[in-house]
């Protein structure tokens, strides 16, 4: 009798590169938003 193969090991490693993708993802969007926001107080600094 024949066994389900086993691909537990390709659904972790599926799952590892859709998390880091998205933690990539988010920290990028955080990283912008402080430069955004660094960029805003320059602006208001040069108008005052």
């Amino acid at each position: 009798m024949d066994e389900p193969l086993n691909t537990i090991n390709y659904f972790i490693a599926g799952f590892v590169v859709i998390f880091g993708s998205i933690a990539g993802y988010i920290i990028s969007l955080v990283v912008r938003w402080k430069n955004l926001r660094q960029d805003v107080e320059v602006l208001q600094d040069s108008e005052k």
